[in-house]
């Protein structure tokens, strides 16, 4: 454990958010140093490893069961953290033995991660929690995923007892926009199925994730000295206010749960003369999605038909889908992972994730990917947290699945 927390102290040290402005891959250098410090320590443990021009750290060890044709195994995380909170100068906190108490996120007076808003915590009384000091997220999305592989695979290079097939490892950056495996060369890497370690509390496992889109609304007003504005201006504001208006109202992330899914926005900016708006889209059945984008448009339409032609306009554009179609012929990887965690004594708790992963799109192009839990809470905010003992129980299910697929 001490080994994993220290990996895991020294990954989110990096400042790795990815920049959905961006056009360049990956999204912002500063991924790179993480990258490339994960080259340097995979090649230290004598796993030959590259970091190529589009930001992917890719590893591979040989068999050492030469007597038998195993299937290569993929284990895939991402560097990068999420846009909507500050990755830079982390200062995680540790809390041992964790009582059931509110915790103090020391960083901010007042701030409390609180079993009262976030009862899971009482679901890891006695363990020792990591936690954010209240001013950055945390990074264990997915930086308990890296720890976790590379804890995995340092065990594998110092352990040559331990029996195993070819195993594939893994980092992308730009997850957190979807844009994480946008140039991934899935033949390069040379797995022939694999598992992202990106889910969330311990035995999660999941094979069905949301389809999902980003949509840009902007609004073109007409501004003029409000003294003298009757009848002429065209306040861009209140008009992308009504827009959203137009969006059903049961419909968004903090009304819905399971399967249902949810139009989000995620930000907003504007003045009379032009604003806009940035949502996502998710819904994890076809059907549904491809409803939820048209509608969207529609309500572009009924804008323009009150304000005019050119008021509205709305930029839609794909990012994944869900991966259950890819995964399903190969079910017996998603029992592999079960009977992997139940050999720690993990209950697994199959479910859809009400997100998306790097996993999704590599099953669309031809490898079947799940999501394996990494053991983090509360990803992309102040409120994230990670029990080390998760991040331990992650990295022996890794072990356990290579043991699995030598049988």
């Amino acid at each position: 454990m001490e080994k994993l927390l220290d990996k895991f102290l020294r990954y989110v040290s990096f400042d790795t958010q990815s920049d959905e402005h961006s056009e360049s891959q990956p999204s912002s250098e500063k991924q790179l140093k993480l990258l490339a410090a994960l080259r340097d320590e995979l090649n230290a443990l004598g796993v030959a490893a590259q970091l190529d021009e589009y930001g992917y750290v890719m590893g591979e060890i040989p068999s050492n069961c030469p007597e038998k044709d195993l299937p290569a195994i993929g284990f895939i995380a991402h560097v990068d953290t999420s846009p909507d909170a500050s990755g830079k100068d982390v200062k995680p906190q540790m809390i041992k033995d964790y009582d059931g108490s509110p915790i103090p996120l020391k960083g901010v007076e007042g701030l409390f991660l609180d079993p009262k808003d976030f009862p899971e915590l009482l679901d890891y009384k006695g363990q020792t929690l990591l936690t954010t000091d209240g001013t950055t997220l945390l990074g264990a999305d997915d930086k308990a995923g890296v720890a976790e592989i590379m804890c995995a695979v340092e065990y594998v290079m110092t352990h040559p007892e331990f029996k195993h097939g070819p195993v594939c490892i893994a980092f992308t950056p730009d997850e957190e926009i979807g844009r994480g495996v946008a140039k991934f060369d899935v033949q390069k890497f040379g797995a022939k199925y694999a598992y992202t370690m990106d889910g969330g509390a311990v035995g999660e496992l999941e094979f069905e994730n949301f389809n999902a889109a980003a949509a840009t609304v902007r609004i073109q007003g007409r501004n003029v000295h409000p003294g003298y504005a009757k009848g002429k201006m065209k306040n861009a504001i209140r008009i992308l206010t009504e827009l959203d208006g137009l969006l059903p109202a049961g419909e968004k992330p903090e009304l819905t749960e399971g399967y249902e899914g949810f139009f989000h926005i995620i930000s907003f900016e504007g003045t009379v003369e032009n604003a806009s708006a940035s949502y996502i889209i998710r819904d994890h059945d076809r059907d549904k999605y491809e409803t939820k984008k048209a509608l969207m448009q529609h309500c572009v339409d009924q804008i323009n038909a009150r304000y005019g032609e050119g008021t509205a306009s709305v930029e839609i554009r794909h990012q994944y889908y869900n991966m259950r179609s890819q995964v399903e012929p190969h079910y017996f990887i998603v029992e592999k992972a079960m009977k992997a965690m139940e050999m720690e004594g993990i209950t697994p708790k199959v479910q859809p994730i009400r997100g998306g992963t790097d996993g999704a799109n590599l099953s669309y192009m031809g490898l079947p990917c799940p999501n394996i839990f990494a053991g983090g809470l509360n990803f992309h905010g102040k409120m994230e947290f990670v029990p080390l003992e998760s991040m331990e129980k992650a990295a022996k299910v890794i072990l356990n699945l290579l043991s699995l697929f030598t049988e």
